[in-house]
């Protein structure tokens, strides 16, 4: 099986904290990944040097057969790689549709000033193919800063999408979601992963554990495991730092 991801003795210090421990780790094409751990094990900083907002001390990151430690954010985005962040963050004052539409405009690099950006026939037509995607047609009209948590995650995703990755980090989507908000947004991020590589940080386990393919755990910055949710969940090293005992034992 191909790699989407293959991390190589990744290392991140600031100052005397070492944030992420050498890690060496694939996560393989057509499977959805997951990434565990408890608060501080360095999954969110793995995420940041993936994408280059953080450099890296030491260690390779390929993707594609391509080096990404050493290249700036939008460089990596314009290889195929994107992800959407913890701290949710869209255009409040404007439209869904409209925040879609500046995303596809900006991936496409087109910005004539003298035509209004829905003239263009084809960016109008990715616009709704996104809306789509991610079951915001409903909401195509709405402004942004009046969505419920949920829905601007999906709008988020659907920003991410704009650049055409194939392959997609998702950093914690599903926290602070109603169980009917998680559910729908849990079913878009099942459907995605059928046709765009997904690695997604999450700590909702209950939702990790119904959708993941293979899941990694991380604590203390290091590689803990990466198997099967079933091995995962039996594994008496990640009970002990991160899913508690099993019940039956408890």
């Amino acid at each position: 099986m191909s790699n989407a991801l293959s991390v190589r003795n990744l290392t991140k210090r600031f100052g005397g904290l070492v944030a992420v421990d050498n890690i060496t780790v694939d996560f393989p094409k057509g499977v959805l990944n997951a990434v565990i751990g408890p608060n501080g094990a360095g999954k969110t900083t793995l995420f940041n040097l993936v994408t280059g907002i953080l450099p890296a001390t030491a260690g390779s990151v390929i993707f594609e057969g391509n080096e990404l430690v050493g290249m700036k954010p939008h460089q990596i985005v314009a290889r195929g790689l994107s992800r959407t962040l913890q701290i949710k963050s869209v255009f409040g004052g404007m439209t869904v549709a409209d925040n879609v539409r500046i995303a596809v405009l900006a991936h496409e690099k087109i910005g004539n000033p003298l035509r209004p950006a829905s003239s263009y026939r084809e960016i109008t037509a990715r616009v709704e193919e996104l809306l789509a995607q991610t079951g915001l047609e409903r909401l195509a009209r709405i402004e942004s800063g009046t969505l419920s948590y949920g829905d601007v995650a999906l709008l988020e995703i659907a920003l991410a999408l704009a650049n055409k990755p194939r392959l997609l980090l998702l950093d914690e989507p599903i926290c602070g979601m109603s169980p009917s908000e998680t559910e729908r947004t849990v079913a878009r991020i099942t459907h995605l992963a059928k046709t765009t590589d997904i690695i997604l940080i999450e700590h909702d386990m209950e939702v990790v554990f119904a959708v993941a393919d293979l899941i990694t755990v991380m604590a203390q910055g290091r590689l803990l495991a990466q198997d099967k949710p079933k091995a995962i969940a039996a594994d008496p090293r990640v009970q002990e730092v991160y899913l508690g005992a099993p019940e039956e034992a408890a």
